[in-house]
């Protein structure tokens, strides 16, 4: 190993709470522990050799990362120390504010605001030049999705580090190069023969040459000539997506063989021997919709380097998976479901694919607790229906490849060595654990569906599509298990018909998405926004969004705004003048509209021309780009720059927004209060109609925590507290105790609204006044006082996946009229009550009102009760038609079985009212005359029911499904069941058709129909 590998990367001291897995023993003690900060890379692994004890497993997580960890410090450090770049941390593997994500894949995303030009000029994301950090990634789902191919080789993973550094508009390609070669070569002392470089080697299609200042850098740097190759667009030019900034890329490949060969034949070939470890992007260009390509205002670098390829180049390995980042947890399953360990095997030599589904089931455990430490866990629609896949795919290769028992899944997050998951470690364990159990009955359930299917089909050899689709989208049962299971039946899927359900199923999500980005139609392209800083003109002032006071009468007073227009926006292009009838963005000089961000709605209004009151333009939309706000309107007389406007907001529409946005503020704390400090935000939306509210919670709120929460609010609500509303130092405002915080980026100076405590004071040092009030950083528009929101009721709570739930709440006059009704909808309740208990009540009147109940806005606390209320009336009321059923049935029977004594079959109609009362009275007559019975009943309808059992003496003889599908085919319908009771039903007028041929023996007759 290179000499800077053998010591610790230098580190603050941490304190750590002491517990049984980290307080060491004394001076002089037995210390079987493992010092992960002295360890040094593991030996190599031989194919098919022995399995290593595992040095550490079960006490918790650990405390360090090994070698690896040396590797990422020493990137950090390099670019850090060396070269000046701002070292940040990891963001969240949750995109932030990108719908065209389901996670972060790429080191970066969270830059894209600066690559398009549209961050905040007074972040401090807009000031970043250079920067460095190691990014986690997860590829699972979407454009880059990796998922199918873990496992099946040795560097394909769902989750992976990135080793990223950046330059925004600041250095370039010569750089950017030299300090690359620099680190591979002289820090992690890699040999210079075994790597090689590629560049792009143009394209004529588009214009574009080859891109021969890379190529002469690299060969200036020392590179051999036969190591820097040309490769066309496909492998060396990288593009964010359809749009937006791109540009030529070089990349880095190593050779593991080495030796003195010239592997340049092998670069790009997809050879596990000669792989790609770093790839330098150079964004020049920006992709127009048209395909044709810009020149990019200011010239960016992207670098990313992947943690796990190159720790194993370093650790001298040819597999990722013998790197102490998956060998702890490799030698965890081992011991977990003992059986052979892993010996890196592959392909056709992979006999069972047991080195596979350790593979798989390693990385999919990292995966699963880096995504659920970061707050995204398995659910059921975009990044969490993933995740949910990654679980299942990494339960059934436990079950049914490793044979391991329930449970080892989760056993297996204490060897996952990464940092970030420490504080989380209990959390990730219950929720892998819970959705293991979940997925396992879920597996039962859907085999019992295709078992009962498989009966109901008939001599039919295909497989209901419509069945199979539905086990997989209703309980997460994977296509493939199905289709394996049916193919050891003999029974085939139509496939083809399946992959058309799957198309249309991802075409819906992408339109979807599709819709949710074209809200932001008046975002400002990057070019747009460098020609508005060129020309000088200033960011949009918009603080006379927050000009309005509160009137003696009580009444919010909204100050006038008169603006300039400084340009206009139009067809991606910045214009002086847009004629009449056109649509376009109008920038002003400054602003009262509220542009949507930090959850809020956009407001509307109208622009009215100085001066010609008879012309109005609404205001459609309302965005925010690079610090300018851009209006959204259709023109009705030409509007020129330099023209002066007057702005009229919606008043009423932005009150009840400010109304709902103060309620969410109020929300998000009597949460915390009743639910604990583990509450966090994940997510809100407020509009004038309601608000929205995502959280996470270790639990289901209770309906007595539902009315907790909603005292807490009203009595701040009637204490009409005032809500203050100040600017300040981002670094100061961090400081706050009890500072409730979203994963945003928020402007510095950045603004703090307090509910009944003056900014100043919670800006105190070591104040405590945040800990007992709703103190946050936000941007949005606010009450004045909380009076004016009158009340608030919780009309909707449920969880969108396990551990993190939705409110939607109603606030003012909504929350009267939905307390209304439910004091109505409650009082329809307790009628129905007495009238179930006096026998004058039917079940359709309890399911109407369970509807009602469900769909209609009133309190969810009371919703609850109610609904609890109505369940019990419901089993009551089935319990009574059940006895009268019953009843009904052995007097039905009585009659049967008087009327055929000593039969050896019983086969006859009989007038009842469903198929329930009908298969009662088979089983009971079967079971007083032990033979065989087959009955029906006409109904008025025109239908005839069917039902039939099988006495013990003609099994196996005879079968009951068979028997009913028999006669229901012959009337036109449908039957099924067990090989001793089946129904169903069918349509025909001439009852002595099915009968005649029915008065035969059993056996007999059942021939006959079979044929």
């Amino acid at each position: 190993l290179p000499r800077w590998l053998s010591t610790p990367p230098a580190r603050a001291p941490r304190r750590r709470p002491a517990t049984a897995a980290t307080v060491r023993p004394a001076r002089g003690a037995a210390d079987t522990s493992t010092d992960y900060r002295r360890r040094r890379a593991p030996p190599s692994r031989p194919t098919g050799g022995t399995n290593r004890s595992p040095e550490r497993r079960g006490e918790g997580p650990p405390r360090d990362c090994g070698a690896a960890a040396h590797v990422r410090e020493a990137f950090l450090r390099f670019f850090q120390g060396r070269h000046r770049h701002r070292r940040l941390p990891s963001a969240s593997v949750r995109p932030r504010g990108d719908p065209a994500l389901l996670f972060v894949n790429a080191g970066m995303n969270q830059f894209k605001p600066i690559f398009l030009g549209t961050a905040d000029p007074r972040s401090e994301l807009a000031r970043y030049q250079r920067v460095v950090n190691s990014q986690k990634c997860v590829r699972a789902g979407g454009k880059h999705n990796d998922l199918e191919d873990v496992g099946r080789d040795t560097y394909h993973h769902t989750f992976f580090e990135m080793l990223g550094s950046w330059s925004f508009g600041d250095y370039f390609k010569e750089e950017a190069c030299s300090m690359a070669w620099e680190l591979l070569t002289k820090i992690y002392e890699i040999p210079q023969d075994r790597l090689y470089v590629t560049y792009f080697g143009g394209d004529s299609s588009l214009g574009l040459s080859a891109d021969e200042e890379s190529r002469d850098i690299w060969l200036s740097l020392g590179v051999c000539p036969s190591h820097v190759l040309p490769f066309p667009l496909k492998e060396n030019f990288w593009e964010m997506g359809d749009t937006g900034p791109c540009g030529p890329c070089t990349e880095i490949h190593y050779d593991h063989i080495g030796g003195g060969r010239n592997a340049a034949a092998l670069v790009n070939q997809d050879n596990p021997d000669v792989v790609e470890i770093w790839n330098l992007v150079f964004m020049q260009y920006d992709r127009e919709a048209s395909g044709s390509l810009r020149p990019l205002p200011q010239h960016h670098v992207d670098t990313g380097m992947g943690l796990e390829r190159l720790v194993t180049i370093l650790q001298g390995k040819r597999s990722n998976y013998d790197t102490d980042l998956f060998t702890p947890i490799l030698d965890a399953i081992h011991k977990g479901c003992g059986g052979p360990g892993y010996q890196g095997l592959v392909g056709k030599a992979d006999v069972k694919c047991m080195n596979m589904a350790y593979r798989v089931v390693a990385d999919h455990v990292r995966a699963l607790s880096v995504c659920i430490a970061d707050g995204v866990y398995p659910g059921m629609s975009g990044a969490e229906v993933v995740l949910r896949r990654i679980l299942r795919r990494a339960v059934r290769f436990c079950s049914e490849v490793l044979h391991a028992p329930p449970g080892l899944l989760a056993s297996l997050v204490p060897a996952v060595h990464i940092l970030s998951l420490l504080l989380l470690f209990h959390q990730i364990v219950t929720i892998i654990s819970e959705n293991e159990v979940a997925f396992l009955s879920s597996l039962q359930r859907g085999r019992r569906i295709i078992d009962r299917t498989l009966q109901q089909m008939g001599p039919s050899k295909l497989f209901p599509v419509e069945v199979a689709w539905s086990i997989y989208g209703n309980l997460g049962f994977p296509l493939d298990l199905i289709g394996l299971m049916l193919e050891e039946k003999g029974i085939q899927l139509d496939w083809e018909i399946v992959n058309k359900l799957a198309q249309e199923d991802a075409e819906k999500a992408r339109s979807q998405q599709t819709e949710q980005l074209e809200g932001s139609a008046a975002q400002l392209d990057v070019h747009s926004l460098a020609q508005l800083q060129r020309d000088g003109v200033p960011v949009t002032n918009d603080i006379p969004k927050y000009a309005y006071t509160l009137g003696p009468d009580g009444r919010y007073v909204f100050s006038p705004c008169q603006a300039t227009i400084l340009m206009l926006y139009k067809d991606r292009s910045l214009q002086k003048e847009v004629g009449a009838g056109q649509r376009c963005g109008v920038i002003l000089d400054r602003t009262s509209f509220y542009a949507e961000q930090g959850g809020q709605a956009h407001d509307q209004g109208y622009l009215m021309l100085l001066g010609q009151q008879d012309v109005l333009f609404p205001v459609e939309s309302v965005q925010l780009s690079g610090g300018y706000v851009v209006h959204e309107v259709t023109v009705l007389e030409t509007l020129r720059a330099g023209d002066q406007v007057q702005l009229f907001v919606d008043e009423a529409q932005r009150l009840a927004c400010m109304v709902n946005h103060t309620a969410s503020h109020l929300l998000n704390f009597a949460l915390r209060c009743i639910l604990g400090d583990g509450t966090e935000q994940r997510g809100s939306h407020i509009t004038a109609k309601q608000l929205r509210f995502d959280f996470s919670t270790k639990a289901p709120v209770t309906t007595q925590q539902m009315q907790e929460i909603e005292g807490i609010i009203q009595e701040v609500i009637k204490r009409d507290e005032a809500v203050y509303m100040a600017e300040a130092p981002l670094m100061l405002v961090r400081s706050i105790q009890g500072l409730r915080t979203i994963d945003e980026v928020y402007p510095d100076p950045a603004r703090v609204v307090s509910v009944g405590v003056p900014v100043d004071t919670v800006l105190t040092q070591n104040s405590q006044a945040a800990m007992q009030t709703s103190v946050e950083l936000c941007c949005g528009t606010h009450l004045l006082k909380t009076g004016a929101i009158q009340d608030l009721t919780v009309i909707s709570e449920h969880q969108l996946v396990k551990g993190i739930s939705r409110i939607i709440a109603v606030t003012g006059e909504q929350a009267k009229q939905a307390r209304e009704v439910g004091q109505r909808l409650a009082a329809e309740v307790d009628s129905l009550c007495v009238r179930v208990k006096r026998g004058n009540s039917s079940l359709p009147e309890i399911q109407n009102l369970s509807k009602e109940l469900d769909t209609t806005a009133m309190p969810q606390w009371q919703r609850r009760e109610l609904q609890t209320v109505l369940k019990a009336l419901q089993r009551a009321t089935n319990t009574a038609i059940r006895k009268l059923e019953i009843s009904q049935a052995a007097e039905a029977a009585q009659i049967l079985l008087e009327k055929h004594p000593n039969q050896p079959v019983i086969i006859d109609t009989v007038p009842v009212a469903s198929l329930s009362i009908l298969v009662k009275v088979v089983n009971q007559l079967c079971d007083k005359s032990g033979v065989s019975v087959l009955l029906l009943s006409p109904q008025a309808s025109g239908q005839v029911l069917c039902a039939c059992q099988v006495s013990k003496s003609s099994l196996p003889m005879l079968s009951a499904a068979d028997w009913a599908v028999a006669v229901c085919t012959w009337m036109g319908g449908k039957a099924g069941g067990s090989g001793i009771v089946a129904k169903g039903s069918g349509n025909t007028k001439d009852m002595q058709g099915p009968l005649s041929p029915l008065l035969l023996s059993p056996c007999h007759q059942y021939k006959r129909l079979a044929h």
